[in-house]
């Protein structure tokens, strides 16, 4: 049974407006190259029915991600007709794709509330695929369909599609760029992303960076701000010890909270944290700003004359703070995370 509903997986495409796909007989690599992905971003992801071990292996993928990740989104592509998208929706499928269109598979998925993309390569496919109740419509292959033209030519009249063109999406600023302007809503990329190089060197972290990297191209294609807001404020204690002030938030405001090997991070049901510091520091507290591009981010401000210092990359966040601190004296710092 799927553990995301339809809405959730649909709102992780539209926001992030990449799908990573992949194949991989062996379960280890693909337990790698799915949690790359995720690490860089993208949560939701699509295994393909390609070969003999693909059910074994997604059913492995599955159970691992269950346990040790939840918040990753798998789904099977390749889907050809209504028998196959049970099984895999049968093994915990959250989403099931299509090279073509097809009613049954529709059908099996709407009474489970499970999102179907189908494939379509004209506007009447496309239009048969929404009455049918498709939400996102998979333009396949997107080359040879008719490229970014298409979908601009589609778009004209009909606004409302969402479309995910696959083949024929590059993993190049150049192309992302195209495509995304053109109208499409969230593209998928096999192997131009998941690369046989970066899979034979078992370059996870790689894919990782090179996924945010393609995310932070869509994102500055839709004109997303570089500058999202404020993220959340780290205290440093000065008239008691860390564990001290973030118990005193815990059980003042019912809250909960996270240790880690620096502070602690205290948060609630709604967005924003506070993050406790082991470490006092002769200042009352650090802002983090929430970046869409931390490259873009920092040489925006360097391009100000805002001194930014060496920053900490590691393949799940980007960070660094200001070089002065703000006119009371507070630290700044910079932060990228996927979510």
């Amino acid at each position: 049974m799927a553990r995301f509903q339809r809405l959730d997986v649909i709102t992780s495409l539209l926001e992030t407006g990449l799908l990573p796909l992949f194949y991989n007989a062996d379960l280890n690599p693909a337990i790698e190259l799915a949690a790359a992905c995720a690490r860089g971003g993208a949560y939701a992801v699509e295994f393909t029915n390609r070969g003999e071990e693909a059910y074994p292996v997604f059913t492995g993928l599955i159970r691992h991600f269950a346990k040790t990740d939840p918040s990753v989104i798998l789904g099977v592509g390749s889907v050809m007709d209504a028998p196959t998208a049970a099984l895999y929706l049968a093994a915990g499928a959250n989403f099931i794709v299509g090279p073509s269109l097809n009613p049954e598979i529709s059908r099996l998925c709407n009474r489970r509330k499970v999102l179907y993309l189908p494939g379509c390569a004209t506007e009447t496919e496309i239009a048969a695929a929404e009455e049918l109740g498709a939400e996102i419509c998979k333009i396949f292959p997107g080359d040879a369909a008719g490229g970014p033209g298409f979908i601009r030519a589609v778009m004209a009249p009909c606004p409302w599609h969402r479309l995910l063109p696959t083949g024929g999406v590059d993993a190049t600023e150049a192309g992302i760029t195209e495509w995304i302007q053109a109208g499409a809503a969230v593209l998928g990329m096999g192997s131009k992303l998941v690369t046989s190089a970066l899979v034979k060197a078992r370059d996870f972290d790689g894919l990782a960076a090179k996924v945010a990297e393609c995310i932070g191209w869509i994102r500055k294609a839709r004109g997303t701000r570089v500058f999202l807001g404020i993220d959340h404020i780290g205290l440093y204690p000065r008239r008691s010890d860390a564990k001290a002030l973030n118990d005193w938030y815990v059980k003042t405001f019912g809250l909960e909270s996270k240790e880690g090997g620096s502070s602690f991070f205290i948060f609630g049901t709604g967005p924003g944290c506070v993050e406790v510091m082991k470490a006092s520091k002769d200042v009352p507290m650090h802002i983090a700003v929430r970046v869409s591009n931390f490259e873009e981010a920092v040489a925006a401000l360097r391009a100000k004359g805002v001194g930014v210092k060496d920053p900490v990359l590691k393949p799940e966040s980007k960070s660094a703070y200001l070089e002065d601190a703000d006119p009371e004296g507070n630290l700044v710092r910079l932060l990228w995370t996927p979510k």
